[in-house]
């Protein structure tokens, strides 16, 4: 590895435009996936983030925005009838966000959806696994 600040500036530029680039390709596939489903992109990842029941927060931090704009989100998916806002069952001052049974089958279709031609298909899963390791690591030193 050179210690040129030149050289590494380059290859920090040309890592950052693949990794951008990555991500612009993914959520292009997430927005197209999405509308077939009569979705919006971050309704489907709301969806797609939806694993098990979860607060609002949880759902924000795994969506990688505010929690406000996951409120909206969920709001247009609640007034579809796809989730509900239940009581905590631990702490009375949080909702929890759970599938009703329309949502649940429709993050069914979507997540079929969204591995068929997915930008990461072209990666095994090894590949992908070390890709995943690699990128925690980046994002865990700063």
């Amino acid at each position: 590895m050179s210690s040129d600040p030149e050289f590494a500036a380059a290859a920090e530029r040309a890592l950052c435009g693949l990794v951008t680039g990555l991500s612009r390709q993914i959520e292009e596939h997430v927005r197209e996936r999405a509308a077939t489903l009569g979705l919006t992109g971050p309704q489907a990842t709301a969806l797609r983030e939806l694993t098990g029941p979860m607060t609002m927060r949880d759902l924000a931090d795994r969506m990688s925005c505010e929690p406000s704009n996951a409120t909206f989100v969920v709001d247009k998916l609640e007034k579809r009838g796809l989730v509900e806002r239940r009581p905590h069952p631990q702490d009375r001052r949080a909702k929890q966000l759970v599938l009703t049974p329309d949502g649940t089958g429709l993050r069914a279709r979507l997540l079929e959806l969204l591995t068929k031609d997915s930008p990461l298909g072209a990666l095994d899963q090894d590949e992908q696994d070390t890709l995943q390791g690699l990128l925690l690591r980046a994002r865990s030193l700063h």
